[in-house]
């Protein structure tokens, strides 16, 4: 991890190209607004097609073009039960953005915060 931005001079390029493409597959296939809010439900756990339909308020058939893409881009995996199909995050570095966003854009106290300072600076 990079604690500072002179840091950058020293790493070998040719790994960073690789690590650039995979970076941006993945931040292309989370850039849809329909599949950060299923992933975000995916994060607290397991979910049937039905309950992220109702949880999301996604509609079919939306809800499974979008979960194809996080199936397609092996985001998520799935499991079948009867005629039930679960999801699951499959990816942890998707976790690991996911736990990013949810930090920046979520987190009810951080909000709270950045509000509060940026209400002081103002007055």
């Amino acid at each position: 991890m990079l604690n500072n931005i002179n840091e950058i001079e020293s790493v070998d390029f040719e790994a960073l190209k690789t690590s650039a493409s995979k970076a941006s597959a993945l931040l292309k296939s989370l850039s849809h607004p329909d599949r950060l809010l299923l992933l975000c439900q995916l994060v607290q756990g397991e979910s049937c097609v039905r309950d992220l339909e109702v949880t999301t308020g996604i509609r079919q058939p939306s809800l499974s073009q979008q979960l194809g893409v996080l199936r397609e881009s092996e985001l998520v995996s799935t499991r079948r039960e009867g005629r039930q199909i679960f999801y699951s995050i499959a990816s942890d570095d998707a976790l690991s953005v996911m736990r990013v966003l949810y930090q920046l854009y979520c987190a009810p106290q951080q909000s709270e915060d950045k509000n509060k300072q940026s209400q002081s600076q103002v007055s």
